[in-house]
């Protein structure tokens, strides 16, 4: 089964390149993030009109997330238990959507940013994180050998080799300790990173800003991932990141990265 990840940075914006990559990458599933759209303005017919069922979830202009697959797609859920609200008037995000296809259960995951190392979105962020490794802790300890993974835009960089320079992340979000911590731990719950032993770097990533030409100056960051549960991450076979859908006019900010499983 291969399954990709892919931040597409506005799926209305981005809906021919996300087509024509369907029709060449020959994805069983895909888990997308930061949707941008709310339910009624998802384009559903890009996905079922190329043999994907597809579920989503999304509130407004921001965030949004959504599964798509050709195996079948069962038990859409969206968001986890106990998973933190943000705001002046706390709203819970459209930052999770989970589904069962082809006998995995598949997360598409958009993490909160944390914005700044003072600023209440970094606490949202690290709350987020620990409700998350919370819920998916107690599904591993109830089932040791379920096939799980979690895909999507962690908004962390775990390693020094995951950014271009660190001396420019000093003082910034990504790289501080706390989120680093709160990303092994999730780890620690019975997951497995499964793209950098096919991937590994320094000087591979999955993000690169628009501004300031950080593309063809290679100034990326590594923050998307697929967290697998055992069971699945033993039979991980290969992976790679699409670079080349980073390339041209109208593109995501972040490439697809994609996982095949023997399953």
């Amino acid at each position: 089964m291969r399954i990709a990840s892919w931040n597409v940075n506005s799926i209305r914006a981005r809906h021919d390149r996300i087509g024509a990559w369907l029709d060449r990458s020959d994805v069983d599933v895909l888990a997308i993030q930061e949707l941008k759209c709310k339910d009624e303005q998802f384009p559903e017919e890009l996905f079922t009109s190329r043999g994907y069922e597809v579920s989503f979830h999304g509130l407004n202009q921001w965030n949004g997330v959504a599964i798509a697959s050709r195996v079948g797609l069962e038990d859409p859920e969206i968001g986890f238990p106990s998973i933190p609200s943000f705001g002046e008037e706390p709203v819970v995000e459209a930052r999770a959507l989970s589904a069962t296809c082809g006998g995995v259960r598949v997360y598409s995951l958009y993490v909160p940013n944390g914005r700044e190392l003072d600023h209440p979105h970094y606490t949202y962020k690290l709350e987020w994180y620990s409700a998350l490794t919370a819920d998916i802790s107690a599904q591993l300890s109830e089932t040791p050998d379920k096939k799980l993974v979690l895909c999507g835009d962690f908004n962390v960089a775990p390693l020094d080799e995951d950014v271009w320079d660190m001396a420019e992340f000093d003082g910034l979000t990504h790289v501080s300790e706390p989120e680093r911590q709160a990303f092994n731990t999730l780890l620690g719950a019975g997951l497995s990173e499964v793209t950098r032993q096919f991937t590994p770097g320094p000087g591979v990533y999955t993000f690169w800003d628009y501004q300031r030409l950080a593309f063809p100056k290679k100034k990326g960051m590594r923050i998307d991932f697929e967290l697998a549960s055992a069971s699945l991450a033993e039979k991980a076979t290969g992976a790679e990141i699409d670079r080349e859908e980073r390339k041209g006019k109208g593109a995501s900010d972040h490439a697809p990265v994609i996982v095949d499983y023997e399953v």
